[in-house]
């Protein structure tokens, strides 16, 4: 639904100029202009409360995070690290942006940054990405995921020759919304197909009718020929919503099949990202309520009576303005089990290019990638919805699957504070003994 790409709170990047290289030796590595030192070094006291958060932030980064939701972030940064002490480290990517590595009490968080390049340089975009928390352990981490208001859930599987085994979480087996992570199934199913010789990469078709953001293709010219593997990049790695619907309604009933096969039965009929978009919308309130106590089978019926009227319906982006809309009972569910599964289904059968797909967006900062030999990951959400899923292999070759997800239907969640806690389930698994 909403796409976890950028991963920054507010994704603007600031523009930035680039001269060719006369002869084509490696590029110089970037160096930060004066102002993006200066703002990453005010960074230290605007978490320790005497900075001025209006002058800091751009106008548009306002608009998208208030005083009061940089302060609850603030407060849960804190209260797993304790106070702000100093930098110490910033890696530039370009003179406008880069990672900070900030020294708290209680360990070290990762921070990425986009400053301005027009003065006065206010920061265009920021995000706690990553944590390491001094003596942090997998007990620990659960106890905060605990603390969470609305419901969570957290799991660290081995994966290996049998099934996958449970090494440390909480609700492994609950049922939680997915956003869009239920593309993995979309993938797998793609995969799958590919493998049997029914279709191949290649593949060129239509891009079907466009969806609401996030994505790019909603704006293509309609019907533009892509093939399967483009529209399942951009699924994959910018959880585009029109290349998804592209797949789900080319794969069809055998995506059904697919699920009831991966022992996620729960998820049939899977939806396109339109399709929950107009259910949810106002004018199928009735179509809502019945979805919500309808069978798999019973639900394809409806689907395909109210096709025409789903297809009519009005796509209103400020449907997901900020408040929960039915998260608990319009959704792609799946468990964290079942999320492993999926992950261990795509490791040993979807082949390599399903696996490189994975890999186009870590989903985390470089620090924290460069723990792993490999690292796969598709998160999903929509107001009072987050999930975050990692397929990683570490360092002496065995193969993790970490989910965890996050919901509650009376408020937003807070995207950098569940980004901290999953840091640090990557941070803990990277090395730890397992069984």
């Amino acid at each position: 639904m909403r796409g976890l790409i950028a991963l920054m709170l507010l994704a603007a990047s600031p523009a930035t100029a680039q001269t060719a290289a006369p002869t084509p030796t490696a590029p110089a590595a970037p160096t930060a202009d004066p102002a993006t030192t200066a703002r990453v070094n005010e960074l230290v006291g605007l978490i320790g409360g005497t900075g001025d958060f209006q002058a800091y932030f751009s106008p548009t980064f306002h608009a998208a995070l208030s005083k009061d939701k940089w302060d609850a972030v603030v407060t849960q940064v804190v209260a797993q690290t304790g106070k702000p002490l100093g930098v110490d480290s910033f890696a530039p990517s370009s003179p406008w942006s880069g990672i900070a590595r900030l020294r708290f009490e209680g360990g070290i968080v990762t921070v990425q940054i986009a400053v301005d390049p027009t003065p006065p340089h206010a920061v265009t975009g920021l995000l706690f990405s990553g944590a390491e928390v001094a003596g942090d352990t997998l007990d620990k981490l659960t106890a905060d995921f605990r603390a969470l208001p609305g419901k969570n859930g957290l799991a660290v599987y081995l994966l290996g020759d049998r099934a996958p085994k449970l090494v440390a979480g909480i609700n492994p087996d609950q049922a939680a919304p997915l956003g869009s992570a239920f593309k993995l199934w979309v993938l797998g199913e793609l995969a799958r197909e590919v493998a049997a010789g029914e279709r191949k990469w290649a593949d060129v078709i239509p891009v079907g009718p466009p969806s609401l953001p996030s994505g790019m293709t909603q704006s293509w010219p309609a019907g533009s020929p892509v093939t399967l593997q483009t529209l399942a990049t951009l699924m994959i790695s910018i959880s585009d919503n029109t290349a998804t619907d592209t797949l789900v309604t080319l794969e069809g009933r055998k995506l059904d099949a697919f699920v009831a096969a991966a022992g996620t039965p729960g998820l049939m009929p899977i939806l396109t990202t339109r399709q929950m978009f107009a259910i949810k919308s106002a004018p199928n309130a009735d179509i809502a309520a019945s979805w919500a106590k309808a069978t798999p089978a019973a639900r394809r019926a409806m689907l395909d009576a109210d096709a025409a009227r789903l297809a009519a319906t009005p796509l209103d982006v400020s449907l997901f303005s900020g408040k929960p809309v039915a998260v608990d009972t319009l959704e792609w569910f799946a468990s964290p089990r079942d999320a492993a599964g999926m992950f261990d289904w795509l490791r040993t059968k979807g082949g390599a290019t399903a696996l490189a797909l994975l890999a186009i967006n870590p989903g985390t900062d470089a620090t924290t990638r460069a723990r792993f030999d490999y690292v796969g990951f598709k998160g999903g959400s929509e107001p009072g919805v987050l999930t975050l899923n990692y397929l990683v292999k570490r360092k002496d070759g065995r193969w993790l699957a970490i989910t965890g997800n996050w919901h509650r239907s009376d408020a937003d969640v807070e995207l950098a504070t569940f980004m901290q806690l999953m840091s640090r389930a990557l941070v803990l698994t990277a090395d730890a003994k397992l069984p």
